[in-house]
Order: structure tokens, then C-alpha cells, then sequence
């Protein structure tokens, strides 16, 4: 089970941009994600006609390390880690380590 998934609300805590918040918008794969709006690079790109790509010098969000983000407790307003719980009828959600209470995803 993935502890952060699309949609989340999450809080980058390491790299350059330390300190901003974002939306999950893909998992990349199992350990990078795509925040929107996080870890923004300037790419140059070829036009392509038959793409209708102009070319020139573009901005694009690149995949960060699940590892240097953490999810965003409302309640708190701080980053908080996240716990798997088992519930009486054998399914798993996830929960805030902190105060223990189930994520829900917008």
C-alpha cells in the first residue's frame, strides 16, 4: 500500500524546495512523484510542427523522491507521517501518526 498517492496533499521537507506545498498529480513509479508545481526545471525544447510544439525554452515538473515529502495534516498545519491501520472487517486505511486519525483524500 502507498502511503502517498495521487491526490494527496503533501509537504516537500528536503531539497530546494523545502517548504512548499502541493497536490500529488502522478506516481511516476514506486518512489518518485509528481507535485504540481514542486521541482520545476526549464527544458529546451525542438519545435515540432507535426506536434504543434513551438520551440524554445519551456518550464517543466520533474519527479521528486517520495522520501523528501511528506503529507500535510490539516488539522495540524504541519508535515505528518503516515501509519497503516487495520479495521475490524479486514480492510487498511491510512492514518496520521501523530494523532491517529484516518486520511481522507479529496
Amino acid at each position: 500500500m502507498n502511503k502517498i498517492r495521487k491526490g494527496d496533499q503533501v509537504i516537500v521537507i528536503a531539497g530546494r524546495d523545502k517548504g512548499k506545498r502541493g497536490t500529488v498529480s502522478l506516481r511516476a513509479d514506486d518512489s518518485h512523484v509528481v507535485i504540481e508545481g514542486i521541482n520545476l526545471v526549464k527544458k529546451h525544447a525542438k519545435p515540432n510542427p507535426m506536434k504543434g510544439i513551438n520551440g524554445g525554452i519551456i518550464e517543466k515538473t520533474m519527479p521528486i523522491h517520495q522520501s523528501n515529502v511528506a503529507i500535510f495534516n490539516a488539522a495540524t498545519g504541519k508535515a505528518d507521517r503516515v501509519g497503516i491501520k487495520l479495521l475490524a472487517d479486514g480492510k487498511r486505511v491510512r492514518v496520521y501518526k501523530s494523532s491517529g486519525e484516518e486520511i481522507k483524500v479529496a
